[in-house]
């Protein structure tokens, strides 16, 4: 007991070290794991021989991957990506793995396991390439929707592929390494078995009808099964529900000798329009999240150095090869596909890498006896190091590539032949609603954005936009800026626009310039860098929400825009007053100063909305009251 208690401290301990530290350096949670895992076992020492046994458990974390996959791909969804998914995630997987296999029997390996290496390396990480979108602002670029569609056929991909590679395996490998315990194994597994001995046709019947019954039984028993656990209000029979779902369709895929992953997949795909989708992806996600973590822990552990030592150059020449391969691939799609330069580019190195379901197929394959264990050991090795690598990749492309694309495209911004009032610069969510907002109002404007799809498709609705980046003075200089009386600043980096305002404000001070700033940090730093108005994307939203939230709570719509108002006048004094104390350190947690004057102002919020409650109508509340005689005779005469 106590050893298991042991090994259980020691790999949790690892994940809470290593995992944050790894994210706040920018590397990921994956990269987290599989570095703790390295310390762990190979440098330390403290795990051993049962990292193996603890693998196979937590490899079930990766069925439940699938299970959360196919319960975010709705048909509409699909559909909606079909070109990008079947087309793009298609030819990559196809091209890279018989390319890939092609240079693999060219170095002496068997056709079959040839095709299996290829597989494993046709995938990237979904985990790092996704998670690395999400935090750099690219999940809505041309790049991000495609790695994210080449990714989406990656996980789709990998269910064919473990039904794949057992028909791949070798004769000759089949008895490496048996023992007594794995032969009593396969014993057990074939006493349990639905299907040993039975002929062909019938092995054909009773997989298709295990097939049609996760189907048919998902979509007709799901939901009223649901629906009746659901009604005991026991959250925790719910999420043991949601484990008994998942675990017995695994158990009824094993039973036919199938993939546990193909039939929790298929699952999924069936319930992603049940009413219950959000409650199972909660339940589910944590199990999934720890055994995934505990499986890429158990992966660094157990990867051979004394093997990288030994022979270094050839592991090393193995994993550039891969990525460099896999990069053209890449490249070479974007191309075809007609992505612009630096999408291609980004889409070539974020998905260079192998992935974490490289490993599970390299476990897969050697379980199956289709890999050598010495050249599995190898292979493990360059996924490893490939992952390790991806960080430095996104570095190279936002340090080297990135503003040499900036400098390549700035000679081909859209030729600006108009000027206008107001210069909006970036006409993303924010940016297009107070481009419509003016021209509804008859204000003349000149619209710079540097994203070639929204353009396309704002021209595409009949609204004028032109390409080019707004930080160069000369697309300034040509949108008119020497005549416009005002910009408006509302594109997503958060540098560029305090370089837009400060240029702005020191060569055409007599323009007024409005920002978007996405928190108060942002805020700050536009204000110092002489913004006449920068305002929070959300505040106003935010404050709308909370004004229709007291309203459906049975407030009075008068008390409520009362309350509202002086939310609005207290935050403004509490915003200059805190400007004081605030400095340039994005860490405002170490301002100690700023975090007790702003915690004393919040405390103030209350009492001074209870004092305006108890007072009555003022002057500034015309629309509460009716307007005085004659009003509408000045009104009349003032227009003429």
């Amino acid at each position: 007991m106590s050893e298991i208690l042991f090994q259980a401290f020691v790999y949790l301990c690892a994940a809470v070290i290593a995992v944050p530290i790894a994210k706040r350096l920018g590397l990921g949670s994956v990269l987290g794991y599989l570095i703790a895992g390295i310390i762990i076992g190979p440098v330390i020492g403290l795990v051993g021989k049962e990292t193996h046994e603890i693998q196979h458990f937590a490899e079930f974390g990766v069925v439940m991957m699938l299970f959360l996959v196919g319960l975010e791909l709705e048909p509409q969804m699909l559909w909606r990506l079909r070109n990008r998914l079947l087309g793009l995630g298609g030819l990559q997987v196809g091209i890279s793995t018989f390319a890939i296999m092609a240079i693999a029997m060219l170095m002496g390996l068997d056709w079959s396991v040839s095709l299996a290496v290829g597989l494993i390396f046709s995938l990237s990480s979904t985990a790092i390439v996704l998670q690395t979108f999400n935090e750099k602002g690219l999940t809505r670029t041309a790049a991000g929707q495609s790695g994210f569609s080449v990714l989406l056929f990656q996980d789709i991909a990998v269910i064919p592929m473990l039904a794949l590679i057992p028909l791949l395996a070798l004769p000759e490998l089949a008895g490496y390494g048996v023992d007594s315990s794995h032969g009593q194994g396969r014993d057990a597994h074939h006493s349990m078995s639905l299907v040993a001995g039975l002929p062909g046709w019938a092995y054909a019947l009773v997989v298709l009808g295990s097939v049609a019954a996760v189907i048919l039984g998902g979509h007709f028993l799901s939901r009223p099964l649901f629906r009746f656990i659901a009604a005991s209000r026991l959250r925790e029979i719910f999420t043991a529900s949601a484990l008994l779902l998942v675990i017995g369709i695994a158990l009824l895929m094993t039973l036919v000798d199938l993939s546990p992953a193909l039939g929790t997949f298929l699952a999924g795909v069936v319930l992603a329009n049940s009413e219950f989708r959000h409650e199972l992806e909660s339940d589910i996600e944590p199990f999934k999240g720890l055994l995934l973590g505990l499986f890429f822990i158990t992966v660094g552990a157990g990867i051979n150095f004394g093997l990288l030592y030994e022979d270094f150059t050839t592991i090393l020449g193995l994993t550039l090869g891969v990525m460099l391969l896999k990069g053209a691939v890449l490249y070479g799609l974007g191309r075809f596909f007609k992505l612009e330069k630096g999408d291609r580019w980004l889409l070539a190195l974020s998905l260079a890498q192998a992935g974490e379901f490289g490993f599970v197929l390299l476990g897969f394959s050697l379980q199956n006896h289709v890999i050598p264990t010495e050249l599995a050991q190898k292979l493990s090795l360059v996924v490893a190091i490939s992952m390790l690598l991806t960080p430095m990749l996104f570095i190279l492309y936002d340090r080297f590539i990135l503003p040499c694309m900036a400098t390549e495209d700035s000679g081909q911004a859209d030729e600006i032949n108009e000027t206008g009032t107001v210069i909006i610069a970036g006409v993303g969510r924010f940016g297009q609603i107070v481009n419509r907002l003016l021209i509804a109002g008859g204000v003349k404007t000149v619209v710079l954005d540097h994203e070639a799809n929204i353009i396309d498709m704002l021209r595409q609705v009949g609204r004028k936009t032109y390409y080019g980046d707004a930080s160069r003075p000369d697309l300034l200089h040509a949108a008119g800026i020497d005549s416009a009386k005002a910009i408006v600043i509302a594109i997503d980096d958060k540098d560029r626009a305090v370089e837009i305002v400060e240029h702005v404000k020191r060569h055409h001070s007599h323009v007024k310039v409005l920002a978007r700033a996405f928190d108060l940090n942002h805020l700050y730093l536009l204000q110092k860098a002489g913004a006449d108005l920068a305002i929070r994307e959300l505040f106003d939203s935010s404050l709308l929400m909370g004004m229709e939230t007291l309203k459906l709570l049975g407030r009075h719509p008068f008390k409520v825009e009362k309350m509202a108002q002086s939310f609005r006048l207290h935050d403004q004094q509490g915003l200059e007053k805190l400007y004081g104390l605030w400095d340039e350190n994005p860490d405002i947690a170490s301002n100690r100063a700023f975090l007790a004057s702003a915690k004393e102002h919040s405390e103030t919020l209350k009492e001074m909305m209870e004092q305006d409650r108890l007072q009555l109508h003022d002057r500034s509340e015309r629309g509460w009251t009716p307007p005085p005689k004659g009003y509408a005779d000045d009104l009349k005469d003032g227009s003429q």
